[in-house]
């Protein structure tokens, strides 16, 4: 596969997903940078804002198995991953496999579930494998998270710990669509019965197996400079010198910001990156990576704002 092809890919599937959802195009580029550089997301917005819809509908454009869990306080890890039932029939135990097995794993509302199930896709997220009594089972390559949270309503959630949004290469904000946007909207749905949801029956799938694996060979062929690495810790490292951060982003923050921008530049057809690229995609990247000190918090400060400070501090390669 070529830049052209793979922009070609890139295209097609934005337009697919655009027949269901509109007006959330900067977030569908961003998920599709996600899919080609093998990085989880973590949706976040207000009820109402297609977030769910979304993931559907990007599942729906590739030929991958899809499952999904709704996260609920009685979620428990075995009904995440699975469990070994004895079989009375042949005096055995079966595994009998939980939601996880699959390719695009859709984790609604995920910050409704206690920690101890939460803490169940950890090794999923990171590895790419489960292991249910002892033994480990492989997931597969291509196996990929969506979840989604709620931001406003904190009765009966839990926050996610650092260590499982540390797993997620972006989270992105899902806000409600500009004006035009939302007249479109209603304009398409203005002849469905009332209460039907959306579908993405007419979604066609045009990512396949084999094209996935092609495309993420060439984000991976995808050159990045000594300055382009340099400046991508550079920012890390400022992450964790900054006053106003009580704990900085990690070295997997890093590295997961550098295959993210490999695929940014494949997507907009350079088989280069630029400084550009890390910019756009540092926030991110890095919004649910950093904990804000006492200080920052007290003065409304919210990471989008201690990231940018840092994005103005550090001089960019020429």
């Amino acid at each position: 596969m070529n830049l052209d092809m793979f922009r070609d890919v890139v295209e097609t599937a934005r337009a697919e997903i655009g027949k269901t959802v509109h007006g959330q195009d900067e977030i569908v580029t961003s998920l599709l940078v996600a899919v080609f550089a093998r990085g989880h997301c973590l949706l976040e917005g207000p009820p109402g804002t297609a977030k769910t819809l979304l993931a559907k509908t990007l599942s729906q454009t590739m030929a991958l198995d899809f499952g999904r869990i709704q996260f609920t306080p009685d979620l428990m890890p075995g009904d995440v991953l699975g469990a070994n039932i004895f079989n009375f029939q042949t005096g055995s135990f079966t595994l009998t496999k939980g939601p996880v097995f699959t390719d695009i794993l859709l984790a609604d509302e995920i910050n409704r579930a206690p920690p101890k199930t939460q803490s169940s896709l950890l090794q999923a997220m990171n590895e790419r494998q489960v292991t249910i009594d002892g033994v480990t089972y492989p997931l597969g390559a291509d196996f990929f998270v969506v979840a989604t949270q709620n931001p406003i309503e904190q009765q009966g959630t839990y926050p996610l710990p650092e260590a499982q949004l540390d797993r997620f290469l972006f989270k992105l904000i899902v806000d409600f669509p500009d004006r035009d946007a939302e007249v479109e909207i209603l304009s398409r749905n203005r002849n469905k019965p009332v209460g039907e949801e959306r579908t993405t029956d007419d979604v066609a799938k045009t990512i396949s197996g084999d094209t996935l694996a092609a495309g993420r060979a060439l984000v991976d062929s995808i050159r990045l400079d000594d300055t382009i690495l340099n400046y991508i810790v550079d920012l890390i490292r400022a992450t964790r010198n900054d006053a106003e951060i009580r704990h900085g982003a990690s070295t997997r923050a890093a590295d997961a910001l550098a295959s993210a921008v490999r695929a940014k530049a494949a997507i907009e057809g350079r088989d280069y990156a630029i400084p550009d690229d890390v910019q756009a995609l540092l926030i991110p990247a890095m919004r649910h990576r950093i904990v804000l000190g006492p200080t920052a918090e007290i003065e409304g400060r919210v990471p989008e704002d201690v990231l940018g400070n840092i994005l103005n501090r550090i001089d960019a390669p020429r």
